[in-house]
């Protein structure tokens, strides 16, 4: 390793193209397993478990409480079906194109199995596609994914995802302006008064011990709303404590030296190294690639969108599969709320599921995050299945002849 970085590290984050041979690059890392981007939290323990929570704002005993799990049905507090995300951002942007800007996009989770105390995950990430298309916000852009597949410690998969990202050129979003007239946003009193509403009880409309029962779903009909915000930097840095990261001194040194396009001396900072994703915390750098100001982390997000459904549930339900879109910048003082509505119930493989249409809107009604879930539900037919961690179980009765 190189003893100095002043030469590949400049004043300002790179300013990268998008090229021909930069995406053909690209595409010749597609089947390539990634290095682990940490791991940040392998370990599944009470206190990892209650600080994801925190990082998320998620209240659900289940995923908090010791005692409440003890006394639950699974005998055990469990994870957040989010909680892989705190060993590595599926998704994140961190390989191909070197010097252009990076955003998350979304990821599609499919979930296999609980987590609980005591459990270590790994995961195993490839690149599986490289996409280009045109926007508005930069012209040209290009979608990079990847695939995980997460472990616990006996090598049991507990689940699959997709992620994937958004690649701009900084200068072509900075220079298209697309949210240079963008303005925060003033809420009235009336406003704070139903966000705080809401907030407060948001904690009572949790379902937990109560089972939902299949029988007792119907088509079209409407989950409880969430809201996160407006958005402040309590929200954005928690969400990194809630994950275990964070990086100083000698340890960001060594990254900028071996990925010095990722860094640069901030002349704001004394010029001390920082990483080119500090828009999401410094207005200067989110201005610098088009982004109206300081930003939230898409995997915060989705997570919200994952609690807007465990929230609804039930402690005896299980998450199989949620998906989520970050399709607009959620900017400081902005708010999240995360509504979510009864698409399909329908039985397959013996199985009694629920498909969810759900979506975040911004205060201004924007749609900003769509989505979707299945939901396994217990049910009072004893002729359907039941989960059990990994697995639908036949419990279905003989038949009395």
């Amino acid at each position: 390793m190189a003893q100095t970085i002043e030469s590949a590290v400049g004043s300002r984050p790179a300013e990268g193209k998008i090229t021909d041979e930069a995406i053909a690059e690209a595409k010749t890392m597609i089947g390539l397993q990634l290095r682990p981007e940490g791991p940040y939290l392998q370990d599944a323990t009470p206190d990892t478990l209650r600080n994801f929570c925190n990082g998320i704002g998620d209240l659900n005993p289940l995923y908090r409480e010791e005692e409440h799990g003890r006394l639950s049905r699974h005998g055990t507090m469990l994870a957040h079906p989010m909680f892989p995300m705190a060993y590595g951002w599926i998704g994140r942007t961190r390989w191909g194109l070197p010097g252009v800007h990076g955003f998350y996009a979304g990821n599609d989770w499919e979930l296999f199995r609980h987590l609980r105390p005591g459990d270590r995950v790994s995961a195993i990430e490839r690149v599986v596609g490289v996409e280009e298309k045109e926007s508005k916000f930069s012209g040209r852009l290009v979608l990079q994914y990847v695939e995980a597949s997460y472990a616990n410690q006996r090598g049991e998969l507990l689940a699959r995802a997709l992620g994937w990202c958004t690649r701009h050129e900084r200068r072509a979003a900075r220079e298209a302006g697309k949210y240079r007239e963008a303005e925060p946003y003033a809420y009235s009193p009336e406003e704070y008064a139903r966000i705080d509403e809401a907030i407060r009880g948001e904690e009572k409309a949790i379902r937990g011990g109560e089972t939902r029962y299949f029988e007792d779903v119907k088509e079209g009909e409407d989950l409880p709303p969430i809201v996160r915000g407006p958005l402040s930097l309590m929200d954005t840095m928690g969400f990194l404590v809630g994950c275990g990261r964070g990086h100083t001194h000698g340890v960001v040194w060594k990254e900028a030296a071996r990925h010095p396009g990722h860094f640069f001396r901030n002349p704001e900072a004394g010029g001390g190294l920082e990483y080119t994703g500090i828009g999401h915390h410094r207005e200067s750098v989110a201005r610098a690639v088009g982004v109206p100001g300081v930003y939230d982390y898409g995997p915060q997000r989705s997570a919200w969108m994952c609690t807007l459904v465990t929230n609804w549930m039930g402690d005896a339900a299980f998450l199989k599969r949620v998906r989520s879109e970050t399709r607009r910048f959620n900017t400081m003082g902005d708010c999240t709320w995360g509504r979510g509505r009864v698409a399909r119930k329908y039985v397959k493989d013996g199985c009694a599921l629920v498909d969810i249409e759900i979506r975040g809107e911004n205060q201004r009604g924007e749609v900003t995050t769509p989505g979707l879930a299945t939901v396994m539900l217990p049910s009072r037919d004893v002729r359907l299945s039941v989960f059990f961690d990994g697995a639908a179980l036949d419990l279905a009765l003989p038949q009395i002849r």
